[in-house]
């Protein structure tokens, strides 16, 4: 991890071994408890889009944002919010499924949207943001 001293924020790497960003960003930027994960689509080591389709992508994804998350702290049970970007809606389903097997109740908020193409043919790109500030505490 390589912090940004005197402005409160620090980037977060990818996971080691994993292949580098598409562009100029970082993986993760962590502020003020918050952690805001960039897209993450499903290169193999080799920089090509794994197969086996939208299921292997979105597994390998989720297996990522989980050590990207792990490398700062944080786990798949701190994602507040999931961004699904999916160039064909007809594999909501799959990755649906996928979604519920990945997180536990109370299940992170979530948009998906269709869009005509993503970075290196991928089918499937997810960002997330995660929270580890104070947990609420119950009043009743």
């Amino acid at each position: 991890m390589r912090s940004d001293a005197g402005n409160g924020r620090r980037a977060v790497e990818g996971p080691p071994g994993g292949p580098p960003p598409v562009g100029p960003y970082s993986p993760g930027v962590e502020a003020g408890g918050w952690l805001f994960l960039s897209g993450q689509i499903a290169l193999g080591s080799e920089g090509k889009i794994v197969e086996g389709g939208t299921g292997a992508e979105a597994r390998l994804i989720f297996d990522r944002l989980g050590q990207i998350l792990g490398q700062a702290g944080y786990s798949l049970n701190d994602v507040v919010k999931l961004t699904l970007y999916l160039t064909d809606l007809s594999e909501f389903q799959t990755v649906n499924d996928l979604c519920a097997a990945y997180f536990s109740p109370p299940y992170p908020a979530r948009v998906t949207i269709e869009v005509a193409g993503l970075p290196k043919g991928a089918a499937l790109e997810v960002d997330a943001i995660a929270w580890k500030g104070e947990r609420e505490k119950n009043t009743d």
